[in-house]
């Protein structure tokens, strides 16, 4: 049976996933949840141990998009969008690292952004429609979904990102493709982008424009992050049967962890997610203390892709939760704070505390992390430094070469840049440069868009 959506501000229609997918955000200014997540069958996390990515992937989407695509369409879907290595090293004892970082911007969000981008084509295919993808990024976002929407007949792209807050070949992974896609710099923090993005969403003379999102405020950015913990696990139960597993995520808008939520929801046997923020600490005081306080504006740390001082899937965190927080960052309705607590540890880990473990990771394992895989590994031998049975597993979401004035420095040596990002080096950027204004936006979407245009 198709899986029906709803809006976590609980003043909207429900929607189907197409739906959900097209429209990104809910009318409401809600993000949209499932009304009830599937379970998978008994047995499915025995049978499937060892399994390939891509037949992963097919047990954990075809239940969301029942109804909109048929299993015999979705699979060359799956196998072009994965059609990477997906990496789980083992470091010591008890703790290894997931890789998700070798896709085609070596982050990720390609994860997400490259199924997304081939279920739109699909919604679009044959009926001439047009679709304008607004995308706010605070590194890594914008240059997955401009690489996975590149060239897509019908779909224009407009990334908007921070200036002066991400690294330079994050920001050449989006403003040196040109065709559809066009970047925009803007004069303020990641929230500033997300607070416009979210605007034009609302704004009813922007309706002829058919926005929508390839933030993780689209639901259909979620179902493919859950896959990659139900591999892990399987993984890594082939390996070790019968082990307890502790995913630690690091957490910046919180998409990820969502994704590892619904997962959990469909049966993934993980013992506990452990959260590791940077200085942005609104879900650790959070959770410590039952009262949420957004962080305004945002703290400039070096894992740049988690500076949000209010992350959009917290909305959706809480709702899992039995609560409601709106789009204000304002608590309707408590959570079940306990059950919070028993799912979900966190810590915030600052910048010299990152720098730490980049260079204990290297020195000890010649492991080298990125700052937000940093963030992972030191939230663990925060909260976990024993472990026990336990097989903890720290998620890596991007290459440490897009960082590499930290890293180098934390390591004291070169990071080689994968061909791809060096060769970005070489091309010509152009992106336009706005204040964080939404009237602005508006008037460049009008400007740039309307007409089919990009840059």
């Amino acid at each position: 049976m198709p899986v029906t959506l709803r809006s976590t501000n609980r003043a909207a229609p429900h929607a189907t996933f197409r739906e959900a997918l097209l429209r990104g955000q809910a009318p409401d200014r809600g993000l949209y949840v499932p009304v009830e997540i599937p379970r998978l069958p008994a047995g499915f996390w025995e049978d499937m141990r060892g399994a390939p990515y891509a037949e992963v992937a097919r047990a954990i989407v075809m239940p969301f998009v029942e109804g909109f695509i048929a299993e015999r369409e979705l699979a060359p879907l799956l196998a072009g969008a994965y059609d990477f290595p997906v990496p789980i090293e083992d470091v010591r004892p008890g703790r290894c690292i997931l890789r998700l970082d070798r896709g085609p911007t070596l982050s990720f969000k390609d994860f997400a952004a490259r199924l997304m981008a081939r279920l739109m084509a699909h919604a679009l295919a044959g009926g001439g429609g047009r679709l304008c993808v607004l995308a706010a990024t605070s590194g890594d976002t914008g240059g997955a979904v401009a690489s996975a929407f590149l060239g897509l007949p019908g779909i224009e792209v407009v990334v908007l990102f921070p200036l002066g807050e991400i690294s330079a070949r994050q920001r050449l992974q989006m403003t040196t493709l040109g065709g559809n896609v066009a970047a925009i710099g803007v004069e303020g923090k990641f929230d500033d982008c997300q607070r416009m993005v979210k605007q034009a969403f609302a704004d009813e003379d922007l309706r002829d424009l058919a926005l929508t999102s390839a933030n993780s405020i689209n639901f259909g950015r979620l179902v493919p992050q859950a896959v990659y913990y139900a591999y892990a696990y399987l993984a890594l139960a082939a390996r070790r049967p019968g082990a307890e597993v502790v995913f630690s995520v690091p957490s910046g808008n919180f998409g990820n962890l969502c994704g590892g939520v619904i997962a959990r929801r469909m049966g993934l046997p993980v013992k506990t997610f452990v959260v590791g923020t940077n200085a942005n600490d609104e879900f650790p005081r959070f959770l410590a203390s039952g009262a949420y306080e957004k962080i305004e504006p945002s703290r400039t740390c070096i894992s740049s892709a988690m500076n949000v001082g209010h992350p959009s899937n917290l909305a959706r965190l809480v709702d899992f939760y039995g609560g409601r927080l709106d789009h204000d960052g304002v608590i309707e309705e408590q959570p079940d704070m306990d059950a919070l607590r028993r799912d979900f540890q966190s810590v915030s880990v600052d910048d010299d505390a990152t720098r730490r473990a980049m260079r204990a990771a290297y020195r000890d394992h010649g492991v080298v992390l990125d700052p937000h895989g940093a963030v992972a590994w030191h939230a663990l031998d925060a909260l976990r430094p024993r472990g026990g049975d336990e097989l903890q597993v720290a998620i890596a979401t991007a290459h440490p070469a897009k960082f590499p004035e930290e890293v180098e420095a934390a390591i004291g040596g070169p990071v080689p840049a994968p061909a791809a990002l060096a060769a970005l080096e070489r091309r010509r950027e152009e992106f336009a440069v706005l204040p964080p204004s939404c009237a602005e936006l508006k008037k460049f979407l009008r400007e740039e868009v309307a007409h089919g245009g990009g840059r």
